[in-house]
């Protein structure tokens, strides 16, 4: 056990000891938890190009249609979450200019897309002005009221959005930075960031980014021999003879980060969590077939199916993983 193995002991049992009043009852395992219905409010930059006879950006890149990214988007989760989660789109806004740098910097039209054509150029510091995108589309008051629950904003190339942030008085790092410090947000939502450019397999890698971090907040004080989170994630490079599932990068048989197409046979016990909570079963012989031969979409998918999302809980943690995923706020 290094010295940092040692401290995440440590604190586990301080937490343990004074957390027992706390302690939620133990619920047996039982049938599928019921679905829960989000609303999203879907802000897609899409500007006029003049140089381009004002065609928007997306047809002069000849780029994915949004809508279509959305709609396999929101069946793929559904699907892979057993329908616990169903996504509805409540608002949509379609912005013809470009989204605000940190530093206040805002693309030229014409010479962001001469910066595209030649891969060069692009402005430093890249990560958009989310206090602005907050404050712009009023979505501080629509977050309070409910009327939404999540935010996708959707963009290009360099448009500086983060893959998953937090913003909420119970936020943490998601892939990004909380926004923790916002005076009047009430609730803690996910700002999830995807670009057009790009297909619903990369939408589906931002969203288990997500779910990697969620989970490694709500089973952070879980000790090693009892965290679950952890064997989900072995593989057998880091892990031999002890494959369960993988992480989002790394399948049960890989050697590198996005190897999703490794030939390679291993013995994985990820069938198991099928059957979750009972984890007994024995390892199978898997390699790439299982997860579609390297197609990142097919990966991420058979990675989010494996997820728990039964009714039941144990040491106060539900046996409905997605209950956190969706709902960050009831991370404890």
């Amino acid at each position: 056990m290094n010295l940092q193995e040692f401290w995440a002991s440590i604190t586990t049992i301080i937490n343990n000891l004074f957390g027992r009043c706390n302690k939620l009852p133990d619920v047996p395992a039982g049938g599928n938890s019921n679905p829960v219905q989000r609303k999203v409010l879907v802000i897609t930059f899409n500007p006029t190009i003049p140089s381009e006879g004002g065609q928007k950006l997306i047809d002069v890149m000849r780029w994915n249609n949004p809508m279509n990214l959305i709609s396999g988007y929101l069946g793929d989760i559904r699907t892979a979450s057993s329908e616990y989660a169903s996504y509805i789109v409540v608002e949509q806004l379609e912005v013809d200019q470009f989204p605000t740098k940190e530093d206040k910097f805002v693309y030229n039209p014409d010479n962001y897309l001469a910066n595209i054509r030649s891969g060069s150029g692009f402005h430093e510091p890249d990560t958009a002005d989310y206090y602005a995108i907050l404050k712009k589309f009023d979505i501080v008051n629509k977050v309070n009221s409910g009327s939404i629950d999540e935010i996708w904003l959707l963009g290009f190339p360099n448009a500086g959005f983060y893959e998953s942030r937090m913003v909420g008085p119970k936020a943490f790092w998601c892939n990004a930075p909380p926004i923790i410090d916002h005076p009047d947000c009430q609730r803690t939502v996910v700002i999830m960031g995807f670009s057009y450019e790009r297909g619903i397999g990369e939408m589906l890698e931002s969203f288990s980014h997500r779910v990697e971090f969620i989970l490694q907040q709500q089973f952070r004080n879980v000790l090693p021999s009892d965290n679950l989170w952890q064997r989900f994630t072995r593989y057998e490079k880091a892990n031999t003879g002890k494959a369960e599932v993988g992480t989002v990068h790394y399948a049960p048989n890989s050697q590198t980060d996005y190897d999703w197409g490794n030939k390679t046979h291993v013995l994985s016990f990820c069938n198991n969590w099928y059957h979750f909570p009972d984890l007994s079963g024995g390892a199978v012989n898997v390699n790439c077939t299982e997860w579609g031969n390297g197609d990142i979409r097919a990966h991420h998918n058979w990675w989010l199916r494996h997820l728990p999302h039964i009714i039941g809980r144990r040491n106060s943690i539900s046996y409905n993983w997605w209950e956190y995923v969706i709902d960050p706020a009831k991370v404890n």
